[in-house]
């Protein structure tokens, strides 16, 4: 509608389209953008008819052609306004030509969610798996590619019966370096360098259908790119945080997960987020959008399509004013590389662009044939023929079934202390259930999350399994009122044992809503104390995404137990069940440092280098550079059984390896498309399980250095972990763990990734149970060259 307006009315354009923008927010403290009913719209789609619609004779329909050809056939038939149209989220299609609708904003965080869930019947609901940051807390590998691949099968199910798209805005791939962010939760923890890039590895190739298949499964669009991880800290938004970020920091923490999801994994699109980085505004920024992600990571100049965030577009005006106008900022968003803007201000203000001589009709064609590439590489104009076309509602039930989030909800699941309480005794016949998370529900989902089948509250769980409940509130998040204290104290005297589920909830911590603090909100402490003085049994559910000091508890005698249950969906009340009574035995690790409740205020949370500054006040962050005392490390976990961990024959610190650097980088890696993949050791050792309860067993590998390369030194850094499927007692297991290249390497001033010869530790767990020596030889090696940041949009006058 817009274009053929403009070409009726042309000099009378800026006028009419400036009244799309009705309001003036304040985005530089709002944190939550007004998006337009289109932009939010939940579409019913529909499949292209190649066989007697318009599209048949279209080269799009040529199942035999080269997907790129298709595409591009597609978009040069139409016209100015029709490819205007569809360069936003919500495409109302193009009835001339027979292109149905799409949606191109879809989440899948953890489960189907902006699907057009029906009311009643089949795809009423999908599955609600745990929050990424418990399921990552499992250190199983195969488990996150186990729910990606379950999630793309339900999501091509959908999109079969019209109800969701074909690509989806997920994984959240941003390191958790401030505990007080509120998407933290959204994440796989706090080490962007090893852990989420494994993640993203792991996910995506699960909902893609593998490595680059023919045919995709689920397009997956990696978020937020880049350097995004504060809401509104300081009533500061994030639609207009303006973050200064060393290239050192850049290329070493808040980038890798994104190489590896698009090299490695080969995402299909990615998202840029809401800040500007030194300056420039994520979706405005050539280098990143060109310079580092097609230039420098292969992501693919005609397949490969960037959206903005939802808005995003329009922020490059309204706060960051690095544009003039809503046109301007269209313009510089696409000529930059974002293809597609999920958002309106495309579809409203790129026929100004076009006027004004900002952007031409190819600049336009870029971008969606990029987009159309993929949903033709999806099948989505193969007709029946596409490979996934004949999943339905049956496929939904059956992926249902297998019990995959009970599962990642119980492996992920943290015991961080324990004077033998856990796992209750048969002796204990009834249970005080107390807490704010006692009965919950939806609170177990987390954000960003759709119609479940079922969920399970502890409440439910508790009371199916033929314990005597009694429950009782006891105190709201955040209330510090003590009406329900007493019948708390009641049941808790009246029960063989208490349990206590709090913790924090999405009224804490929320997409633009970040924490005050990392203190446990309300009374709730006051609660557990007064619990903990009855002389029974205490066990601590803390509860939510981002880590609370709970170094009270930890002291605390009278508290004896305390797990970390993260939000773990649907089946989450049947899962805590199952390890509090031993059914299950946990061995999950945490994901996240949980620090002290001062540290939120020692320095700005704005504040993005991860070293060390006396300066500033900044201790060091994440477990890699703070300098002081977690009150539960990154990587803290314990088990229900006793493990003995010793270094396999030929392994260990009298022994440890040496190899060449220059013969290292030189090698053959026929296995792996990179150099930085390529296993450079392998760390081995033998598990036994030495306790009386069989158990699986998790490790993290870490390494540290004093010579190899300048200092500072980080702390360690992570480079490695697994997870043992259950060991009996008095059984053991072989845990080996390959260490990549690229792990091992450092990142210098200048951004790039070094080999350094010197002197590395290897030590298994915060324990360092076993540890083994790695020396490199030679000369240091550049493994990957970081790009000088130059811009090709530049801000307004």
């Amino acid at each position: 509608m817009f274009a053929s307006l403009l070409l009726v009315a042309g000099a009378l354009a800026p006028t009419v389209w400036a009244q799309a923008n009705t309001t003036y927010a304040n985005y530089s403290s709002q944190s939550q953008p007004d998006l337009t009913p289109q932009t939010v719209a939940t579409i019913r789609l529909a499949i292209p008819d190649c066989e007697n619609g318009p599209l048949s004779t279209n080269i799009v329909c040529n199942a035999s052609a080269d997907y790129r050809a298709r595409a591009a056939g597609l978009v040069s038939a139409l016209t100015l306004e029709e490819l205007i149209n569809i360069t936003g989220n919500t495409q109302y299609g193009v009835p001339r030509l027979g292109l149905p609708a799409y949606q191109v904003w879809n989440e899948a965080l953890h489960g189907l969610d902006r699907a057009d869930f029906a009311d009643s019947g089949d795809y009423e609901w999908a599955t609600s798996f745990p929050m990424p940051i418990l399921s990552m807390a499992s250190l199983n590998r195969s488990l996150i590619n186990n729910i990606g691949s379950l999630i793309s099968t339900q999501a091509r199910a959908f999109n079969n019966d019209g109800r969701y798209g074909l690509d989806t805005y997920a994984p959240n791939i941003n390191g958790f370096r401030s505990p007080i962010w509120g998407r933290g939760q959204e994440t796989p923890g706090e080490d962007a360098f090893f852990l989420t890039s494994v993640y993203a590895y792991e996910y995506i190739t699960g909902m893609q259908g593998g490595v680059n298949p023919s045919e995709l499964k689920i397009a997956t669009t990696p978020k937020h790119f880049a350097g995004y991880d504060l809401e509104n800290w300081h009533n500061i938004s994030r639609l207009g945080n303006d973050l200064y970020i060393s290239q050192q920091d850049l290329a070493g923490y808040y980038t890798p997960q994104f190489l590896a999801a698009v090299a490695y994994a080969k995402a299909q699109s990615l998202m840029c987020s809401y800040n500007a980085v030194n300056g420039v505004p994520s979706c405005a920024n050539s280098f990143f959008l060109q310079t580092l992600l097609r230039d420098s990571w292969g992501f693919d100049e005609i397949s490969g399509y960037v959206s903005t965030d939802c808005d995003a577009a329009y922020n490059v005006f309204n706060p960051h004013m690095y544009a003039s106008n809503v046109s301007s900022a269209a313009a510089d968003s696409l000529r930059a590389g974002a293809d597609i803007d999920c958002g309106t201000s495309y579809q409203y203000y790129l026929n100004e662009s076009i006027l004004e001589g900002l952007v031409s009709r190819d600049d336009i064609e870029l971008g969606v044939t990029r987009l159309y590439s993929q949903l033709v590489r999806l099948g989505n104009f193969n007709g029946n023929n596409s490979a996934y076309r004949q999943l339905t509602w049956d496929d939904v039930v059956k992926t249902d079934a297998l019990n995959i989030s009970y599962e990642a909800a119980v492996e992920g699941i943290v015991l961080l202390k324990n004077d033998g309480t856990l796992p209750l005794p048969s002796s204990v016949k009834s249970v005080a259930l107390i807490g704010p998370w006692a009965n919950a529900t939806t609170q177990l989902q987390g954000n960003y999350y759709g119609t479940p089948p079922y969920l399970i509250s502890p409440l439910a769980a508790a009371e199916a399994s033929g314990l005597t409940v009694n429950y009782a509130i006891g105190t709201e998040i955040s209330t510090n009122s003590t009406a329900n204290f007493s019948a708390a104290l009641t049941a808790a005297k009246n029960s063989d044992a208490i349990v206590f589920a709090g913790g924090i909830d999405n009224t804490i911590e929320a997409e633009g809503q970040d924490r005050l603090n990392v203190s446990w909100p309300g009374n709730q402490l006051d609660l557990i104390s007064q619990l903990s003085n009855l002389g029974k049994p205490l066990v601590v559910l803390q509860m939510g995404g981002g880590q609370v000091d709970s170094s009270s508890l930890k002291s605390n005698p009278n508290v004896n137990s305390l797990v970390w249950g993260g939000y773990p969906g649907q089946s989450g009340g049947q899962a805590i069940l199952d390890i509090l009574t031993g059914k299950r035995a946990p061995a999950g690790r945490l994901v996240s440092t949980q620090y002290p409740a001062d540290y939120p205020f020692s320095f700005p949370q704005n504040d993005l280098g991860l070293r060390p500054n006396a300066s500033t006040g900044n201790p060091g962050q994440t477990f890699i550079w703070y300098t002081g005392k977690p009150v539960y490390a990154f990587g803290d976990g314990l088990f229900y059984t006793n493990f003995s961990t010793t270094a396999a024959s030929g392994y260990g610190a009298s022994n440890g390896s040496s190899a060449d650097i220059a013969t290292v980088v030189s090698q053959p890696h026929p296995d792996y498309e990179f150099l930085a993949q390529q296993p450079i050791v392998n760390f081995t050792v033998q598990v036994a399980n030495t306790g009386n309860v069989a158990s699986d067993y998790s490790a993290m590998l870490f390494l540290s250095t004093q010579n190899a390369g300048p200092a500072p030194y980080p702390n360690k850094w992570l480079v490695g972990f697994d997870r043992l499927s259950s060991i009996s007692p008095g059984q053991s297991s072989t845990l080996t763990i390959s260490v990549p290249i690229g792990a091992m390497a450092r990142t210098d001033e200048n951004g790039n990734s070094v080999l350094y010869p010197g002197t590395y530790k290897l030590a298994l767990n915060n324990d360092e149970s076993v540890v083994q020596q790695v020396t490199l030889t030679g000369n240091a090696a550049v493994l990957t060259k970081w790009p000088v940041a130059t811009q090709e949009i530049l801000p307004a006058a």
